[in-house]
């Protein structure tokens, strides 16, 4: 049986398990509290709920390293974006103790975040990162967690539609400087994505074969894939090569600038798009582009994935964009539909047989 006994003005409590005394202080000068406590302890050892003292005293960056730790485990491709979370989360949450992390915390810590000018997805990706931390101390054995708490969700406006048409594509190409004129060519013609196309090499292009092949690592769904060059992409990516061989033999990248990988590009681009008139279009509005041509060309779906690396059907119908033009030539071939069956109706109306309401031919 368990008892209570004071240090100096302090109630503590004395229970045990398995034969092992546990000293556990109330923190309070009340009886009643170390009562209440003494029960619930009491009742989690008859129920093997007991997780041990030790739970009590995790702290939010034990939860962080077990996370980053994760994340390099299991290779995620999205680690530094965790890691921009995580910075967030922390100036908020460091040096607390996890069983004091509660949901009236956690809503302080958006209203935090809003206050500074985080957008509600931004937040979000940080509570999903809050959550799995939660989620991966609960599986500890022992665990580092009693119970997670509720973690809000925030809503998030609509997915983005921004793409080009092809007349854009032509202006903004005329108004970029030469070295990003590659990448809005291959942007364009294959969805590839930013990463993929500043990271890539000429060990993963073939200008003989006229291919481009990605390695599973090398892609955020972990699934190689092979892309082919034909007609303005393929000869950009040979004069790219022509440019390099001459000038910078060293350079392993693809894409360049005097020699060196393209990092920051955002100043020039977007200057470029405001004089064409397409203020606030991304490069990754040219993944949307790519999508939605290869749909229109007729392509397959399930090719367009392959090309774009899209592995879920439902991220890639949001990529299928459909403007007001797409709308538009529904309802004239719908109209062209109907007046070719009209028209075919007229042309065999002498074999039509019409029915009274009595069942009687006429």
């Amino acid at each position: 049986m368990g008892c209570i006994f004071k240090r100096g003005n302090i109630f503590w409590i004395k229970y045990y398990k398995g034969g092992k005394p546990y000293h556990e202080s109330t923190r309070s000068d009340k009886e009643s509290r170390a009562k209440r406590l003494l029960r619930l302890r009491e009742g989690q050892i008859a129920e093997g709920r007991f997780p041990g003292l030790k739970v009590e005293k995790v702290l939010f960056k034990e939860l962080k390293k077990d996370i980053i730790n994760d994340y390099k485990i299991n290779s995620r491709k999205s680690l530094d974006r965790l890691e921009i979370s995580l910075t967030h989360l922390e100036d908020y949450f460091d040096g607390m103790r996890v069983c004091n992390i509660t949901s009236g915390f956690i809503d302080q810590y958006v209203v935090q975040r809003k206050e500074l000018g985080a957008s509600n997805a931004t937040i979000n990706r940080e509570l999903s990162a809050l959550k799995r931390m939660f989620t991966l101390g609960k599986r500890k054995t022992p665990p580092k967690v009693i119970s997670i708490p509720h973690i809000p969700k925030l809503e998030e406006p609509p997915a983005k539609s921004g793409f080009f048409e092809y007349e854009d594509y032509i202006r903004l190409k005329d108004q970029l400087p030469d070295y990003l004129r590659p990448i809005l060519t291959i942007g364009y013609f294959t969805g590839m994505r930013k990463s993929e196309i500043l990271n890539l090499t000429w060990d993963e292009t073939n200008v003989f074969e006229k291919t481009i092949t990605l390695s599973a690592k090398r892609t955020k769904n972990n699934q190689s894939r092979k892309i082919f060059l034909y007609g303005e992409l393929y000869e950009t990516i040979l004069r790219q090569k022509i440019i390099r061989d001459n000038q910078y033999p060293d350079c392993p990248y693809v894409f360049f600038r005097e020699g060196q990988q393209i990092r920051n590009y955002q100043s020039a681009w977007h200057t470029a798009c405001k004089r064409v008139g397409l203020k606030g279009k991304v490069l990754h509005d040219l993944r949307r582009t790519a999508v939605r041509n290869m749909t229109r060309s007729g392509i397959p779906e399930t090719v367009a994935m392959r090309i774009s690396g899209h592995k879920t059907r439902s991220v890639f119908d949001r990529y299928n964009i459909t403007s007001e033009d797409d709308l538009r030539i529904a309802a004239e071939k719908m109209d062209e539909s109907y007046k070719e069956k009209q028209g075919s109706r007229i042309e065999n109306g002498h074999n039509l047989v019409t029915i009274r309401v009595t069942g009687e031919r006429e």
